[in-house]
């Protein structure tokens, strides 16, 4: 019960911060409190849906995909570290006990998440804006509504699928968890690999982070640098991270929207219809960004050292350049899945639409899947070996002074 009760703790805090910075604690009729628990049910991928109303002679649209990564980084750190806490200073564990474990975690999570759902519910009032607009308004009728509410059954799935996630990763991840016996033949090639992905997605959260603060410092805006920091800094240190990679997303902006990322990238997104969004695309605008894939090779081959480190002395470089390549494919896989955006709202009255001012507005960005997963691969291998060949010295080390021992 701690356990479920220190992440959801963490996750409102995380996530009140972040709104707050944004400046939805002005939001009317008291809906901060709602705002914030339809984040935290975002960010472990529950169904938020959006719904409108404009009058009789008006029609609404509007729909919202986004993970905030932060919040859910967060959870996902305090309920692991929870789950384990318990089962350290274990060798072996069975099945049975370690199922037994996420079960009574499981259901506590569910009944919390029931209580999220049915809280994270609203209807804002819109203003038309300008004086021409409200008297339109005015003389049809319309009186533009926007709420949310939260699918509650495809939620629980979600949530639940997003636990056992979280929970199957700390166990492969830490060293000192136990494994039931059928499974310790694994965690020779699986923990390390894992180990080195989660320090690798940390680290670079690290560093945007670093740098977010740099730039608030010099440039100003704080309270926007927070809230990207509490609410979406894995979500653009990630999809840096794959686009450094020579990985392709496809997007737009158009509209008052916006994304949470430097300039040259909301550039590129508000040139076309579908814009392309790649180092070259990006190289157009700023040159730098070829220091991506300087990042990324250093980070890369220091998270593949940190495997084959962790690895035991019999593991050939070839064998680490198999479980990298594995290991961040499975990590871009992850990164492209819920690093999706898509969002979209407008208005209309009597069948014309774009009525203009802050009234219309569409936004997405997705990835080029397997072209994204094909480079993580190829990435995966080359580092993977590097990594394998830079720690045989430590390895060698670990091996003779186990040699010695009687």
């Amino acid at each position: 019960m701690v356990t479920v009760l220190a992440a959801l703790l963490a996750m409102v805090v995380v996530a009140g911060l972040g709104l707050w910075a944004a400046g939805a604690a002005d939001l009317p009729d008291n809906a901060f409190p709602r705002v914030v628990a339809a984040t935290v049910v975002a960010a472990v991928g529950g169904t938020i849906e959006l719904s409108g109303n404009a009058g009789a002679l008006a029609d609404t649209k509007a729909g919202l995909t986004v993970i905030p990564l932060s919040v859910t980084l967060v959870g996902a750190l305090v309920l692991g570290a929870g789950f384990l806490r318990p089962l350290r200073h274990r060798a072996v564990a069975g099945a049975g006990e370690l199922a037994g474990w996420a079960a009574r975690i499981a259901v506590l999570w569910l009944l919390a998440l029931i209580g999220l759902a049915l809280a994270a519910r609203q209807t804002f009032q819109l203003s038309l804006g300008d004086e021409t607009l409200g008297d339109l308004g005015d003389l049809f009728g319309v009186s533009p509504k926007v709420g949310f509410t939260t699918d509650v059954p495809p939620t629980l799935f979600f949530g639940l699928l997003w636990l056992v996630g979280v929970l199957v990763l700390a166990v492969l991840v830490s060293r000192g968890a136990p494994l039931p016996p059928r499974l310790l033949r694994f965690q020779a090639s699986v923990r390390p690999a894992a180990y080195a992905m989660v320090l690798l997605l940390l680290a670079y959260v690290a560093l945007g982070i670093v740098i977010a603060l740099v730039v608030a410092a010099t440039r100003g805006h704080a309270a926007e640098t927070v809230a990207v920091i509490l609410l979406g800094m894995p979500n653009l240190v990630w999809l840096t991270l794959t686009i450094g990679l020579g990985a392709t997303w496809n997007g737009r902006v158009e509209g008052p929207f916006g994304l949470p990322m430097p300039q040259v990238l909301d550039e590129v997104l508000r040139s076309s219809d579908t814009a392309t969004l790649n180092l070259g695309a990006l190289a157009e605008h700023d040159g730098r960004v070829w220091w991506l894939v300087v990042v990324n090779a250093v980070l890369l081959s220091a998270a593949a050292f940190v495997m084959a480190a962790r690895s035991p002395a019999r593991m050939r470089a070839w064998q680490h350049a198999v479980h990298m390549a594995v290991a961040l494919a499975l990590t871009v896989l992850m990164i492209c899945l819920v690093g999706r955006i898509s969002a979209n709202y407008g208005l209309s009255v009597l069948g014309i639409g774009d009525l203009g001012g802050d009234l219309g507005g569409d936004l997405f960005l997705k990835p080029e899947l397997w072209s994204a997963i094909g480079l993580a691969l190829l990435w995966g291998l080359v580092t993977g070996f590097l990594g394998g060949l830079l720690a045989r010295p430590v390895r060698r080390r670990g091996a003779a002074v186990n040699a010695r021992k009687p």
